[in-house]
């Protein structure tokens, strides 16, 4: 019995159904049927509680309010959007990482999101508010904000993963894109190319401005100027890394003078990007050297192997989890609020010392 007394003498954290029904200025009893029942309210009372509801973010789940924000041991992952099946596989790597981590710390994963449309935000939401997750760590996008309800008002710890947003006070996780990609420009300047292809993410995304400063940083140092570097792409998403290789393959074509090593953002777009070379005749890397991003194992296994940044998945993961629990614990110290860690230059066949320019290819 003094378990559940205990229990029912806590200070709740989340609004009640006494708070919606004194914003809405209506009785405890009338909230209880507009949302049990909302045929029995008329439509202008259900209306102003179904205002009040969403401006404090109540949720009617019985369940979530009784966990209390701080007692429950699920930790929510909030995804970028839709899973993506292409070769790289950055995603669904850090969640096993995550999931495991969180295992061996006592915690369960719960995934929010399959999507970031507006019904999707609410539902974050309204788990946030409700009670139903201890802390949550959301992967390479912003915060949900739906209706003057934002995730960073939930009273919940929240870790950033794959997005720095340690400006917003927000503990981040992110690899060293732009160092990462400078070394692999480097490497490319050091065998003796002076002519490039960027083949880029969406315009503005942060891995992408991340990735072409480090190009750029690299030509500075080289003593090469901006120009020696194009860029194809752009104005596609990262999920369709395939679409934007053949893209670029046209991109190519086009080029009166012809780049002589090309980096990609993504393993998908080097892949296909690659494979069209191949079919238009263009050998790899005796007339076009190419390096990617993400590490995905099947690069490992294309024709030639493929020279790829690999991301620490598993270690971002890990450290993702460690600051999440930190923030969790408040243990005297406030979490840091830029964790990088490092990813890897892994060297292959697809990139060689320039022969000569790159013959000319036929898009097919």
């Amino acid at each position: 019995m003094s378990n559940n007394k205990d229990v029912l003498g806590e200070e709740p954290s989340g609004p009640l159904m006494a708070d919606v029904a004194r914003l809405a200025g209506v009785a405890i009893s009338t909230v209880s049927r507009a949302l049990a029942n909302p045929g029995r309210v008329n439509e202008k009372t259900r209306a102003k509680i179904d205002a009040a509801a969403k401006q404090l973010g109540y949720t009617p789940n019985a369940m979530a309010r009784g966990l209390r924000v701080g007692k429950s041991n699920t930790i929510m992952i909030i995804l970028p959007g839709s899973l993506y099946y292409g070769a790289s596989q950055v995603i669904p790597q850090v969640l096993q990482s995550i999931n495991k981590s969180l295992s061996q710390n006592g915690y369960n994963l719960m995934i929010a999101n399959l999507d970031r449309d507006e019904i999707s935000e609410r539902h974050i939401l309204d788990l946030a508010f409700g009670g139903t997750a201890r802390g949550a760590i959301i992967l390479s996008s912003k915060l949900p904000e739906v209706d003057g309800r934002s995730l960073a008002n939930a009273g919940l710890p929240i870790v950033s993963m794959l997005l720095d947003m340690s400006d917003a006070g927000l503990p981040s996780v992110v690899t060293n894109d732009r160092e990462a990609v400078r070394e692999a420009t480097a490497e490319l300047i050091r065998l003796g190319h002076r002519r490039f292809l960027y083949i880029a993410g969406p315009e503005g995304n942060y891995h992408d401005v991340e990735r072409y400063g480090g190009v750029l940083e690299a030509l500075d140092a080289a003593g090469l100027p901006e120009e020696a570097v194009v860029r194809s792409g752009g104005n596609l998403d990262y999920q369709q890394g395939f679409e934007i290789g053949i893209q670029a393959a046209d991109d190519f074509a086009a080029l009166a003078v012809k780049p002589t090593a090309v980096i990609a953002t993504s393993d998908d777009m080097a892949i296909s990007f690659m494979s069209r070379m191949q079919q238009g005749g263009l050998t790899i890397p005796g007339d076009l050297s190419i390096v990617s991003f993400d590490g995905s194992p099947v690069c490992a296994f294309c024709s030639p192997p493929l020279t790829t940044i690999e991301q620490p998945v598993e270690h971002m993961g890990q450290a993702a989890v460690a600051l999440l629990l930190d923030a969790i614990d408040r243990s005297g110290k406030e979490p840091a609020t830029r964790t990088v860690v490092r990813s890897r230059l892994i060297l292959r066949e697809s990139i060689a010392a320039p022969t000569a320019s790159p013959r000319k290819h036929t898009a097919r």
